[in-house]
């Protein structure tokens, strides 16, 4: 299908924002400084839509005869949380709640709510027809895979058994067969629709190095700050995986912007994290044991012209930049390298960072200041406030405080799901662990349904995104804790 227009695909996350409450927005403070954050938002396009059986509302855009956008999930937000209080969050606390990783988290919880309804409908029930964004995949599709897989293998090594007078032990081919059979779980019992692409609209250019240009032209001295012998993993800025500074490092993981003075995060920049998306789609580790991976990758990123470098975009997400390593790549599990394509747009999100405004310095001196208040919502019908990653109005690391895109939300979430689906003759006994067998969260993310997608990312950061550090300390807690 034909790639919607830009400008189409902003306006309807714009269209949406705008209908928002106010207390989703932000302020005007009482010494007259203006607010700004940042505004992302997941849009999807499909040729043929069934008539709407409401009239359209502003998240539903129609653009031509042929062609409906819809927003899916859209967030405001600019902040992350320092990795010393990661052990505290106990699924409870959002790591990161910058716009554009709190909409794709939208996204997911979309996807499951969406899955949800469809189960609830049970496999020959009502609501196939209805249901407009998800659909039960067929027997053959959960069956992709595994014995075939399995049976190509073994044909190979005859081959080379042959040809080499060598085998492998018997205990090596066990061992293989299990990895084979873990990387190449596709039982996933929903898929996304026929004829829909996905799209991603963000206000400004991704933090990291999409936006390394911008950044540099903010400062009021874009030298690089120096690397010196304090430099080290405890400091917020290093060389190794540096945050806002360290100018002259391109093409390298960044973790988030921020002040020199701030708290250490090892949460990665929202470059890298889209980058990472063109490899495992926009699936969340625990949603992707719901819906395959096929059809749920980017289409398209748009952001503003005036914010589009297209050698920095090139350079982060670009067949030709870092990620040249990974053309044609694909793994078991239905995944592969799938690169999304960049475009500006005129239109403008009129409660925005200024240009002249650099990440995380300068603003006590200017009229405007970066929003604490980040606001998220989903068609299905999450409106949320957060702060500090969490509900606002409720202590950091409260229970009743988690987010409905919270780590523990979201399994939780899941596990209702997964019953339905049970119920309904549906369910892979491998999936149903997710209900039954996993104590911890450390538990589920080891889980066989989840093991593709995390081969795929520890391939992509051997390859392309090195020295990637893993942001450890949020998993050993339970839905009973």
């Amino acid at each position: 299908m034909p790639a919607p227009h830009p400008d189409a695909i902003a306006d309807c996350v714009l269209a949406a924002f705008k209908a928002l409450p106010a207390k989703c927005k932000p302020r005007t403070l009482a010494d007259g400084r203006r607010e700004w954050v940042p505004l992302a938002g997941i849009v999807l396009s499909r040729d043929n839509p069934t008539s709407p059986r409401t009239p359209p509302s502003p998240p539903h855009v129609p653009v031509a005869a042929e062609t409906v956008l819809t927003c899916a999930a859209l967030a405001t937000g600019s902040k992350c949380l320092p990795c010393a209080k990661l052990p505290l969050a106990k699924g409870n606390v959002l790591h990161d709640w910058h716009a554009e990783v709190l909409a794709i988290r939208g996204f997911n919880r979309w996807l499951v709510d969406e899955c949800r309804e469809l189960a609830r409908g049970g496999r020959e029930g009502k609501g196939e027809g209805e249901r407009r964004w998800v659909r039960w995949r067929t027997d053959a599709e959960r069956r992709r895979g595994g014995e075939d897989t399995r049976a190509e293998r073994d044909v190979e090594e005859r081959r080379t058994a042959f040809a080499t007078g060598v085998s492998n032990s018997e205990a090596e081919e066990e061992g293989q067969e299990e990895e084979d059979k873990a990387n190449d779980w596709q039982a996933q019992p929903f898929a996304l629709a026929d004829n829909i692409s996905l799209h991603l609209y963000v206000s400004d250019a991704p933090c990291g190095d999409a936006s390394m240009e911008l950044t540099m032209a903010a400062q009021p001295d874009a030298t690089p700050w120096p690397i010196t012998s304090s430099s080290s993993p405890s400091s917020s800025d290093t060389p190794d995986m540096p945050g806002r500074g360290h100018f002259s490092l391109l093409g390298v993981v960044r973790r988030k912007p921020g002040r020199a003075d701030a708290p250490v995060t090892l949460s990665k920049s929202c470059s890298d994290k889209l980058s990472l998306k063109q490899c495992t789609s926009l699936l969340g580790g625990v949603a992707s044991s719901l819906v395959h991976p096929e059809g749920m990758y980017l289409r398209s990123v748009i952001v503003p012209e005036g914010r589009y470098v297209k050698g920095a975009v090139e350079r982060a997400f670009g067949v030709g930049g870092r990620m040249a390593g990974l053309v044609g790549r694909e793994w078991k599990g239905g995944y592969g390298f799938t690169p999304f394509e960049v475009r500006g747009t005129g239109r403008v999100f009129e409660y925005g960072k200024p240009a002249t405004v650099a990440d995380g310095e300068g603003e006590e001196k200017d009229e405007v200041v970066g929003s604490n208040l980040s606001a998220l919502w989903t068609r299905s019908g999450k409106l949320e406030v957060l702060i500090n990653g969490v509900l606002q109005g409720r202590k950091q690391f409260d229970t009743k405080g988690a987010s409905c895109v919270s780590r523990r939300r979201v399994w939780e979430s899941v596990r209702e799901v997964l019953t339905a689906v049970d119920e309904a003759g549906v369910c892979d006994q491998e999936a149903l662990r997710l209900v039954q067998g996993c104590r911890t969260y450390e538990d589920l993310k080891a889980s066989r349904p989840l093991q593709p997608r995390d081969r795929v990312k520890r391939d992509v950061k051997n390859l392309a995104l090195r020295g990637w550090t893993r942001n450890l300390g949020d998993a050993d807690w339970g839905l009973s804790d």
